[in-house]
């Protein structure tokens, strides 16, 4: 029992990586996805500032549509300082065809987007970052060209009431940053839709 029990928990650890994805203090490998624009965009494209406000959303999700304009404010806020939101639509576009890069482009122009929405086609770099809803929130801090994890989460405690917003997450850990203090509350649960993952 005890040896099916170690080859169960080997198998799962195998099936994942071993691995949840990135956590805080994780250094992050670069990727290259397609943008709304047409051009395809890296990490590389971010050398010169001081961070990334990385947010894994989509088109169809209420959790998503919800916080767009809290999104857009957050990158007019702090692109500014040095932090520009860089957002990625992981979604399988078979399971839902809003999701689809076509109307990933539509979105970004109705809503006018002033940041990168970028496409995640294979899914891979979802997987890699362990995101697991939309949105997810990665905060990324540049210190020689190499972008490290800050925070993990959600972007405040209240989705669908802006004015009942107690906690705003994502300030308080950029507003530390700037600051040049280390953040107090790396971590937060992600709530919103799951991501639809390719069968």
């Amino acid at each position: 029992m005890l040896l099916l029990l170690f080859l169960s928990i080997t198998f799962l650890a195998q099936a994942d990586g071993g691995k949840q994805g990135y956590t805080l203090g994780d250094t992050i490998a670069d990727f290259k996805l397609k943008s709304v624009d047409g051009t395809n965009k890296s990490l590389k494209n971010y050398e010169k500032e001081k961070g990334i406000i990385l947010i894994f959303t989509c088109n169809h999700c209420p959790f998503s549509v919800a916080y767009e304009d809290r999104i857009i404010a957050l990158h007019k806020k702090y692109a500014v300082l040095g932090y520009p939101v860089l957002a990625i639509n992981p979604n399988d576009a078979t399971a839902k065809p809003i999701d689809s890069y076509e109307n990933m482009v539509e979105r970004a122009e109705d809503k006018a987007f002033p940041f990168d929405y970028l496409h995640d086609e294979t899914q891979e770099v979802a997987k890699r970052f362990g995101a697991t809803k939309t949105p997810h929130v990665y905060i990324l801090k540049k210190q020689s060209k190499i972008f490290t994890v800050e925070y993990v989460g959600a972007i405040d405690d209240n989705a669908f009431e802006p004015d009942g917003v107690h906690q705003k997450f994502v300030e308080y850990a950029l507003d530390q940053l700037i600051k040049g203090v280390s953040v107090s509350l790396t971590e937060t649960k992600a709530v919103g839709c799951g991501i639809k993952w390719k069968k």
